[in-house]
Protein backbone atom coordinates (compact mmCIF):
# COMPACT_ATOMS: atom_id res chain seq x y z
CA UNK A 1 0.00 0.00 0.00
CA UNK A 2 1.51 3.40 -0.89
CA UNK A 3 2.64 5.64 1.61
CA UNK A 4 3.47 9.29 1.18
CA UNK A 5 6.86 10.75 1.76
CA UNK A 6 5.17 13.34 3.94
CA UNK A 7 3.87 11.04 6.21
CA UNK A 8 6.97 8.76 6.42
CA UNK A 9 8.70 11.61 7.11
CA UNK A 10 6.06 12.37 10.05
CA UNK A 11 6.45 8.83 11.85
CA UNK A 12 9.97 9.08 12.15
CA UNK A 13 9.47 12.87 13.68
CA UNK A 14 6.53 11.63 15.98
CA UNK A 15 8.68 8.74 17.00
CA UNK A 16 12.05 11.56 17.65
CA UNK A 17 9.91 13.36 19.61
CA UNK A 18 8.35 10.94 21.65
CA UNK A 19 10.56 10.46 25.01
CA UNK A 20 10.93 14.57 24.81
CA UNK A 21 7.25 14.69 25.57
CA UNK A 22 7.09 12.19 27.90
CA UNK A 23 9.43 13.63 29.62
CA UNK A 24 7.39 16.95 29.91
CA UNK A 25 4.14 15.40 30.60
CA UNK A 26 5.99 14.11 34.03
CA UNK A 27 6.95 17.68 35.04
CA UNK A 28 3.74 18.53 34.88
CA UNK A 29 2.61 16.27 36.76
CA UNK A 30 4.84 16.97 39.56
CA UNK A 31 3.04 20.22 40.19
CA UNK A 32 -0.39 19.16 40.45
CA UNK A 33 -2.31 19.72 43.81
CA UNK A 34 -3.84 16.17 44.95
CA UNK A 35 -6.16 17.96 47.10
CA UNK A 36 -7.92 19.61 43.96
CA UNK A 37 -10.97 17.71 42.62
CA UNK A 38 -11.66 19.87 39.47
CA UNK A 39 -8.69 18.86 37.41
CA UNK A 40 -9.19 18.27 33.44
CA UNK A 41 -6.94 15.58 32.01
CA UNK A 42 -6.05 16.33 28.43
CA UNK A 43 -5.16 12.74 26.87
CA UNK A 44 -3.61 13.38 23.42
CA UNK A 45 -0.68 13.17 20.76
CA UNK A 46 1.43 15.27 19.52
CA UNK A 47 -1.77 18.20 18.26
CA UNK A 48 -1.53 18.21 22.20
CA UNK A 49 2.01 18.15 23.16
CA UNK A 50 2.76 20.91 21.39
CA UNK A 51 5.07 18.92 18.88
CA UNK A 52 7.59 21.57 17.04
CA UNK A 53 6.58 24.43 19.47
CA UNK A 54 7.29 25.23 22.91
CA UNK A 55 4.91 23.58 25.45
CA UNK A 56 3.52 26.99 26.71
CA UNK A 57 2.52 28.12 23.27
CA UNK A 58 0.47 25.39 23.20
CA UNK A 59 -3.60 25.17 23.06
CA UNK A 60 -3.48 22.65 26.11
CA UNK A 61 -1.26 25.28 27.75
CA UNK A 62 -3.56 28.38 26.38
CA UNK A 63 -6.64 26.46 27.83
CA UNK A 64 -5.05 26.66 31.42
CA UNK A 65 -4.68 30.76 31.34
CA UNK A 66 -8.22 30.93 30.13
CA UNK A 67 -9.63 28.50 32.81
CA UNK A 68 -7.40 30.40 35.40
CA UNK A 69 -8.64 34.34 33.93
CA UNK A 70 -12.01 33.29 33.63
CA UNK A 71 -13.17 30.18 35.88
CA UNK A 72 -10.75 30.98 39.15
CA UNK A 73 -13.35 30.54 41.15
CA UNK A 74 -13.56 26.95 40.02
CA UNK A 75 -9.99 26.21 40.65
CA UNK A 76 -9.72 23.98 37.16
CA UNK A 77 -6.12 22.49 37.10
CA UNK A 78 -5.07 21.15 33.67
CA UNK A 79 -2.76 17.89 33.62
CA UNK A 80 -1.36 17.23 29.78
CA UNK A 81 -1.10 13.71 29.73
CA UNK A 82 -0.14 13.92 25.96
CA UNK A 83 2.64 12.16 24.06
CA UNK A 84 3.60 12.50 20.72
CA UNK A 85 3.50 9.17 18.45
CA UNK A 86 0.37 8.34 21.12
CA UNK A 87 -2.25 6.13 19.79
CA UNK A 88 -5.70 4.70 21.35
CA UNK A 89 -3.48 1.61 22.00
CA UNK A 90 -1.11 3.27 24.14
CA UNK A 91 -3.39 5.74 25.82
CA UNK A 92 -5.70 2.59 26.94
CA UNK A 93 -2.83 1.35 28.75
CA UNK A 94 -2.08 4.49 30.80
CA UNK A 95 -5.58 5.83 31.23
CA UNK A 96 -6.24 3.57 34.69
CA UNK A 97 -3.25 5.06 36.25
CA UNK A 98 -4.03 8.63 35.25
CA UNK A 99 -7.52 8.32 36.37
CA UNK A 100 -6.41 7.07 39.77
CA UNK A 101 -3.96 9.42 40.38
CA UNK A 102 -6.02 12.64 39.34
CA UNK A 103 -9.23 11.56 39.88
CA UNK A 104 -9.99 14.20 36.98
CA UNK A 105 -13.57 16.12 36.75
CA UNK A 106 -13.05 15.80 33.11
CA UNK A 107 -11.31 13.99 30.44
CA UNK A 108 -10.31 15.79 26.92
CA UNK A 109 -9.73 12.86 24.53
CA UNK A 110 -7.51 13.88 21.60
CA UNK A 111 -6.46 10.64 19.95
CA UNK A 112 -7.13 9.01 16.97
CA UNK A 113 -4.41 10.71 14.17
CA UNK A 114 -1.56 8.01 14.42
CA UNK A 115 -3.89 4.82 14.56
CA UNK A 116 -5.49 6.51 11.06
CA UNK A 117 -1.99 7.18 9.72
CA UNK A 118 -1.02 3.73 10.63
CA UNK A 119 -3.95 2.03 9.09
CA UNK A 120 -5.20 0.67 12.14
CA UNK A 121 -8.11 -1.68 11.28
CA UNK A 122 -11.28 0.64 12.14
CA UNK A 123 -12.82 -2.26 14.39
CA UNK A 124 -10.05 -1.93 16.74
CA UNK A 125 -9.81 2.19 16.67
CA UNK A 126 -13.46 2.03 17.18
CA UNK A 127 -13.55 -0.28 20.18
CA UNK A 128 -10.23 1.44 21.69
CA UNK A 129 -12.29 4.92 21.26
CA UNK A 130 -15.20 3.18 23.30
CA UNK A 131 -12.98 2.00 25.76
CA UNK A 132 -11.63 4.93 26.70
CA UNK A 133 -14.79 6.97 27.12
CA UNK A 134 -16.56 3.92 29.27
CA UNK A 135 -13.24 4.05 31.66
CA UNK A 136 -13.63 7.64 32.18
CA UNK A 137 -17.43 7.58 32.39
CA UNK A 138 -17.30 4.58 34.88
CA UNK A 139 -14.71 6.69 37.05
CA UNK A 140 -17.71 9.40 37.42
CA UNK A 141 -16.06 11.69 34.91
CA UNK A 142 -17.23 14.38 32.09
CA UNK A 143 -15.70 13.30 28.33
CA UNK A 144 -15.09 15.62 25.98
CA UNK A 145 -14.23 13.89 22.57
CA UNK A 146 -12.05 15.46 19.86
CA UNK A 147 -12.53 14.22 16.13
CA UNK A 148 -9.92 14.30 13.23
CA UNK A 149 -9.16 13.81 9.65
CA UNK A 150 -6.77 12.54 7.77
CA UNK A 151 -4.78 12.09 4.32
CA UNK A 152 -6.87 9.29 2.05
CA UNK A 153 -3.75 7.53 1.29
CA UNK A 154 -5.53 4.46 2.70
CA UNK A 155 -8.38 5.45 0.55
CA UNK A 156 -11.67 7.12 0.81
CA UNK A 157 -13.86 4.31 2.42
CA UNK A 158 -11.08 3.98 5.57
CA UNK A 159 -10.87 7.98 5.99
CA UNK A 160 -14.83 8.01 5.93
CA UNK A 161 -15.05 5.18 8.55
CA UNK A 162 -12.32 6.73 10.48
CA UNK A 163 -14.10 9.94 10.77
CA UNK A 164 -17.46 8.81 11.31
CA UNK A 165 -16.19 6.71 14.16
CA UNK A 166 -15.88 9.62 16.62
CA UNK A 167 -19.61 10.58 15.84
CA UNK A 168 -20.53 7.28 16.62
CA UNK A 169 -18.90 6.78 19.90
CA UNK A 170 -20.05 10.32 20.97
CA UNK A 171 -23.64 9.60 20.23
CA UNK A 172 -23.71 6.01 22.15
CA UNK A 173 -22.10 7.92 25.10
CA UNK A 174 -24.04 11.18 24.84
CA UNK A 175 -20.86 13.37 25.21
CA UNK A 176 -19.60 16.45 23.75
CA UNK A 177 -17.87 16.22 20.37
CA UNK A 178 -15.47 18.33 18.72
CA UNK A 179 -16.02 17.54 15.03
CA UNK A 180 -12.41 18.60 13.47
CA UNK A 181 -9.84 20.14 16.17
CA UNK A 182 -8.08 21.46 12.96
CA UNK A 183 -10.83 22.88 11.73
CA UNK A 184 -10.26 26.64 10.04
CA UNK A 185 -6.98 25.48 10.29
CA UNK A 186 -5.41 22.62 8.14
CA UNK A 187 -6.84 24.20 5.20
CA UNK A 188 -4.25 27.12 5.58
CA UNK A 189 -0.55 26.15 5.05
CA UNK A 190 0.72 29.21 6.37
CA UNK A 191 -0.64 27.80 10.05
CA UNK A 192 0.99 24.25 9.21
CA UNK A 193 4.90 23.14 10.06
CA UNK A 194 6.77 21.68 7.36
CA UNK A 195 5.36 18.58 7.46
CA UNK A 196 1.74 19.75 6.89
CA UNK A 197 0.31 17.87 9.68
CA UNK A 198 1.20 19.70 12.69
CA UNK A 199 -0.27 23.10 13.38
CA UNK A 200 2.36 25.81 14.06
CA UNK A 201 2.63 28.00 17.15
CA UNK A 202 0.33 30.59 15.62
CA UNK A 203 -2.93 28.61 14.81
CA UNK A 204 -2.92 27.23 19.19
CA UNK A 205 -5.35 29.64 19.72
CA UNK A 206 -7.68 28.43 16.96
CA UNK A 207 -7.66 25.02 18.66
CA UNK A 208 -8.82 26.31 21.57
CA UNK A 209 -11.52 28.13 20.03
CA UNK A 210 -12.78 24.96 18.43
CA UNK A 211 -12.68 23.22 21.77
CA UNK A 212 -14.30 25.79 24.05
CA UNK A 213 -17.56 25.60 23.05
CA UNK A 214 -17.72 21.99 23.45
CA UNK A 215 -16.11 21.89 26.54
CA UNK A 216 -18.19 25.10 28.12
CA UNK A 217 -21.09 22.18 28.01
CA UNK A 218 -19.44 20.47 30.99
CA UNK A 219 -17.55 22.74 33.01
Amino acid sequence: MFISNQLVKLGRAMFAAALFSSLCFTQVAWGYDKANNTSIIVLGDSISAAYGISREQGWVSLLSQYLKENHHKSNYQVINASISGETTDGALSRLPTLLAQYQPAIVIIELGGNDGLRGYPIVNFRNNLDQLVNLVKVNNAQVLLTGMQIPPNYGTRYTKMFYESYGIIAHKYQIPLVSFLLDEIAIYPELMQRDGIHPKASAQLQILQNVLPQLKEIL
